[in-house]
């Protein structure tokens, strides 16, 4: 299948994956806070050790601003083990409330009503954040409309011959943003509670493959309003994590009943017949 531009070929792979998989509810949690923690906490780790440290802090009602502002390093420490990294993670989370309680009083209303790119600056300076990180915390926690890149994008990118995984992460992100720009210019995203989301599908024709999707239970986090262009730039990161989870496999692509695979570049697509 041939595109004229590679914007053209993003957009459709998100109408592709969408209708294969539906919404991800990407990310799950509920509250903001708990979103950022998430964010520091996943760096170089499974979201399995993420949830087992998530559930330490839950359990010892640590889960707040308050909580790890006065709380010990090592009790921290301690709390986040499962997650690794976890001096690194205690300290960097210990940062982060520095930095609220120093430049915007402690108040993540007041920090997430500045403008995207500002916010992102600010974020970036911080100890332990990258653009991945930064753009996790402004997507999923702050509702701006920010694209996320991870391995798994680049990964995809690579093997469909779009952009190479060395591609520097702006270029991606800028290349995903004017991709799924134009996808939708209606009313701002409304959380739907759905009894069934995979009747919802099966009602408008959509092909259910539950097996192979990443989709979490909804929470208050993946529920919260937002622009439809977040709520796309949302659904298509946690529709690539899918893809690169259960397709796209680091050692060796499986393409074999993959939504994307019809749209591999010929010669790669022979090489993985």
């Amino acid at each position: 299948m041939r595109f004229e531009t590679r914007e053209q070929e993003i957009e459709q792979y998100y109408r592709t994956l969408h209708d294969a998989y539906g919404a991800q509810h990407w990310w799950p949690a509920r509250t903001r806070f708990e979103v950022i923690v998430g964010a520091y906490l996943t760096q170089n780790t499974s979201w399995n050790n993420v949830e087992a440290a998530l559930r330490r802090l839950r359990q010892a009602h640590a889960l707040s601003l308050a909580a790890i502002r006065t709380m010990p390093v090592a009790e921290l420490q301690s709390l986040v083990r499962a997650a690794g990294y976890f001096r690194q993670k205690a300290a960097r989370l210990k940062i982060f409330v520095d930095f609220l309680d120093r430049r915007y009083s402690g108040s993540l209303k007041r920090m997430f009503s500045q403008p995207a790119a500002k916010l992102r600056e600010e974020l970036l300076e911080l100890n332990g954040i990258g653009p991945e990180t930064a753009d996790s915390i402004l997507l999923y926690a702050g509702q701006h409309e920010v694209f996320v890149v991870d391995a798994y994008t680049r990964r995809i990118l690579d093997r469909h011959g779009i952009l190479p995984a060395s591609a520097d992460y702006q270029e991606i992100r800028a290349l995903f943003e004017r991709s799924l720009s134009g996808v939708s210019c209606g009313p701002p995203f409304q959380p739907a509670f759905v009894e069934d989301e995979e009747d919802a599908r099966r009602k408008r024709g959509a092909h259910v493959v539950p097996a192979r999707s990443t989709a979490h239970e909804p929470s208050r986090m993946s529920l919260a309003p937002r622009s439809q262009l977040a709520q796309i730039y949302n659904d298509m990161h946690g529709l690539l994590v899918a893809v690169g989870k259960h397709y796209c496999l680091k050692a060796k692509a499986q393409c074999e009943g993959c939504p994307l695979q019809k749209f591999l570049p010929a010669g790669r697509r022979k090489d993985r017949e």
